[in-house]
């Protein structure tokens, strides 16, 4: 992956920011949002969505402090203009299980280019339960950057990158308990030039983890613990995979893992390709099985 690449989409991205403060704001307050962490606030900031979405001009919707139980909420596009979120407030999940059941991601990004999602505050909090929606779902977004996020106690993954392209996420935050199980902090399929960096990860799985058809990918400084550490896979559990190629994995610290660094590859796999894959400059501490491995036979949990 070409340094080129990465300072053209910053410049991008630097330009996007200095344009936020002309752009037309959209307060959720303003549609109906009470921000008092009990009354339903999804439909508020769905509208306020759609109608920033829909201006003609640079737009952000504005999410200011306090306390948004919401659930689930989509963030579709495409839009006509680029557009902003600032977060300064608390999304928080329904304490109701089911009400999250029949839904395939609690936050989700999708089918939107020129997204900025910046602010200093928890964006998804959720509770201790299992089999649930992923936090934070992106899904066909491209040139974009979401920054300065907090996920916690996902059911699931916490972040799920699919289908994308020209995505940075800078200064992510995620937390779980280290014995919950599939909360990969950021999870990474079918996407291109994607760049994950300062990101500090604590959970029960892989803290980051890129599946088939992860191209041009850049993973840097990057501390993960607990968790299962950095992994590529798993790879070759269905046919058609796509190729993983051109990943940098770098100035990682990983601490009180099960693993360091790994690449998985299911058992009797079809054929498929993972290649020009870089990890340099990681430092390990306390990683109590396998600092390095290359695992052509994973199967986890027996199946």
């Amino acid at each position: 992956m070409g340094s080129k690449s990465f300072l053209g989409t910053c410049f991008l991205f630097l330009v996007a920011f200095s344009l936020t403060a002309n752009a037309a704001d959209f307060d959720v307050r303003k549609y109906g949002a009470k921000a008092d962490g009990k009354t339903d606030d999804s439909q508020a900031i769905n509208k306020a969505w759609t109608d920033a979405c829909t201006a003609t001009s640079q737009s952000t919707v504005v999410i200011e402090k306090g306390n948004y139980l919401v659930g689930p909420v989509r963030f579709g596009g495409p839009c006509k203009a680029p557009i902003s979120i600032k977060v300064a407030g608390t999304l928080v999940a329904p304490a109701e299980p089911e009400k999250l059941k029949s839904h395939d991601g609690w936050v989700v990004f999708q089918n939107v280019d020129n997204l900025s999602v910046f602010g200093g505050n928890d964006f998804a909090k959720t509770g201790k339960c299992n089999s649930l929606p992923i936090n934070i779902r992106i899904t066909g977004v491209t040139n974009s950057h979401i920054q300065d996020k907090t996920s916690l106690n996902s059911k699931l993954f916490h972040i799920n990158v699919i289908n994308s392209k020209h995505l940075t996420l800078q200064r992510i935050t995620i937390d779980a308990p280290q014995e919950s199980l599939n909360t990969d902090g950021i999870h990474i399929g079918c996407s291109s030039y994607i760049n994950v960096t300062d990101a500090n990860i604590k959970t029960g799985d892989d803290c980051v983890s890129l599946g088939d058809g992860s191209q041009n990918i850049n993973v840097e400084r990057v501390t993960c613990g607990s968790g299962h550490g950095i992994s590529i896979g798993s790879l070759g559990r269905y046919h058609d995979e796509q190729p993983v190629q051109g990943v940098t994995v770098r100035y990682c610290q990983i601490s009180n893992t099960t693993n360091g660094v790994r690449i998985k590859t299911w058992p009797a796999s079809p054929n498929g390709v993972a290649s020009d894959l870089n990890f340099e400059d990681i430092s390990m501490d306390n990683v109590k099985t396998n600092p390095v491995l290359i695992d052509q036979e994973y199967c986890p949990y027996g199946q």
